[in-house]
């Protein structure tokens, strides 16, 4: 058990939380250690558990989803949370992602691809689901970046790319900073600027550039 990844299931619909356990359960590299029904209980059994995975629904009782994520997010740092919802929105998505969510899956996926979902996400990369990605965008098969996509990527400095991966990933000025070794003050320049070079004005806006860009992975075999 200490080698495998402890993961915390947030589900309110009772059926769906117990297969899911079992289902994750039953793979190699994660134990279950926790399972809740709503937002709060799920703060309290993350700060009790530690875990180093949360499967996380948006719509429960005691508070969103969103809430959640960003609380587990301040009291349990090291925690990666996925999403897995019904909800596929333009602004659901880049709610979770600003809240702090490193992936986004949408419930009538595969079982499979979730578990895939899993493995990318626990290699530190942040992933949406093809289907959530498609069904946000109103896509038909082809993923690949634009041409007009591509020329904005190229107008960004090497540092301007950098906050661009971190930001999207959920981290703070803060946090980027400490990476980076650079002030908030910097971090937030670097962010105004590309912001101005893409035409963007929110998180929700450069989380979707990324997803087109391919800084954020869609669950395919093709993005790893």
């Amino acid at each position: 058990m200490d080698n495998k990844h402890r993961v915390l299931v947030v589900e309110d619909q009772h059926l769906l939380r117990v297969g899911l356990s079992h289902l994750v359960s039953e793979l190699a590299d994660y134990c279950i250690v926790g399972a809740a029904s709503g937002g709060v209980e799920a703060c309290h059994l993350a700060e009790k558990t530690r875990p180093d995975l949360i499967l996380m629904d948006l719509s429960m009782p005691g508070g969103s989803g969103f809430e959640a994520i960003a609380t587990i997010k301040r009291n349990v740092p090291h925690a990666r949370i996925i999403v897995l919802t019904v909800h596929h929105s333009e602004d659901d998505v880049g709610d979770a992602f600003a809240a702090g969510a490193d992936g986004y899956v949408v419930k009538d996926s595969p079982f499979a691809d979730l578990v895939r979902e899993m493995r990318f996400v626990m290699q530190g990369k942040c992933v949406v689901s093809l289907d959530a990605y498609r069904a946000r965008a109103g896509l038909h098969g082809s993923r690949d970046p634009n041409a007009h996509n591509a020329r904005l990527w190229s107008a960004l400095t090497n540092r301007e790319r950098t906050v661009l991966r971190l930001v999207v990933e959920g981290h703070t000025s803060r946090q980027v900073g400490e990476c980076l070794k650079v002030s908030p003050k910097t971090v937030d320049k670097h962010r105004a600027n590309l912001m101005r070079k893409l035409g963007i004005a929110n998180l929700t806006g450069l989380v979707h550039f990324a997803i087109d860009i391919g800084v954020l992975a869609l669950n395919d075999d093709d993005r790893v």
